[in-house]
């Protein structure tokens, strides 16, 4: 049996397919994976800030044309991509083991956040990230960056930028984790919804392709990736506002905490909950959503 993936082309968006991929094919026997690759619009329009294109859901609206359009089976995205609503013909089948889902700071003397020098440029396009190093560090210049990692890196290199800040997940896919300066914790940048984890996505009538995917899920990944999502969805969040939220669990409880603010960053806002660990997705779903009216 073959079936075709659709992903974006860039070095990361493949790492993180093929490695799907390759994991797919190897637990089901006599299944063979096909590339398409896709250019979105997010991919075309690399001199503007997502916040003035239409956000992050440009990343996946080709790859999802292309499932409805039956050029492809199914679809490999990073989840904090994918917009808290999607087309009701589609489903997110699949969303296995999590990577570590934390930031990194990435700086040209190896400085690290707190020794940075006062007014140091640092790139990053992420509200959430330019809001939550601010609340640590005001002295410091939060100007955009865009393009891919390798891109983003010679920026730092060339001296555009004193420092950048990424996501750690994307950095250990690409085999250069250590490059990074520093990795940050939760405390001082709370991560992205979803950040890490992968979203595995098909038609919702192809029950087939959906089984096999499932067989991938990771049940722990699934259940605080859902959490967060739900937070995102109370808040009507989208790239346009600062907003983070990250599921972890503790033994039998899931620590949930969530950060909001205004677009101009102003009134940050912080919560958490910790709660028995949800029975199944459904219920997961609403301890995000009960923190994320809490926010809004």
């Amino acid at each position: 049996m073959n079936l075709r993936l659709a992903t974006r082309r860039s070095a990361l968006a493949l790492a993180q397919a093929r490695a799907f991929a390759r994991t797919l094919e190897a637990a089901h026997a006599g299944l063979a994976v096909d590339e398409l690759h896709v250019v979105t619009s997010g991919d075309k329009t690399q001199d503007k800030p997502l916040v003035d294109i239409g956000g992050k859901g440009l990343f996946i609206k080709e790859i999802e044309e292309a499932l409805l359009e039956e050029k492809a089976d199914f679809a490999v995205h990073s989840i904090k991509d994918v917009p808290a609503e999607i087309a009701p013909s589609l489903v997110i089948a699949c969303i296995p083991r999590r990577e570590d889902p934390r930031d990194v700071l990435v700086s040209r003397s190896g400085a690290g956040l707190l020794e940075l020098p006062t007014g140091a440029r640092v790139g990053t396009s992420s509200l959430r990230r330019a809001v939550s190093l601010g609340a640590v560090r005001p002295d410091l210049v939060y100007a955009p960056v865009r393009g891919n990692v390798d891109t983003r890196l010679r920026r730092v290199e060339e001296g555009a930028y004193d420092a950048i800040v990424l996501a750690y997940a994307g950095m250990r896919r690409l085999g250069i984790a250590d490059r990074a300066t520093e990795v940050l914790s939760p405390e001082l940048s709370l991560p992205a919804i979803g950040q890490g984890a992968l979203g595995i996505e098909c038609r919702a009538v192809d029950e087939r392709v959906a089984a096999i995917l499932g067989a991938l899920a990771d049940a722990e990944t699934t259940i605080t990736v859902t959490a967060e999502r739900a937070v995102m969805a109370a808040v009507h969040g989208n790239c346009r506002v600062p907003i983070a939220a990250y599921g972890v669990r503790e033994g039998d409880t899931l620590w949930l905490r969530g950060l909001h603010a205004n677009p101009d960053g102003s009134a940050l806002r912080r919560a958490e909950r910790r709660a028995p660990w949800p029975k199944d997705a459904a219920e997961a779903a609403r301890l995000g959503a009960d923190l994320g009216a809490e926010l809004r």
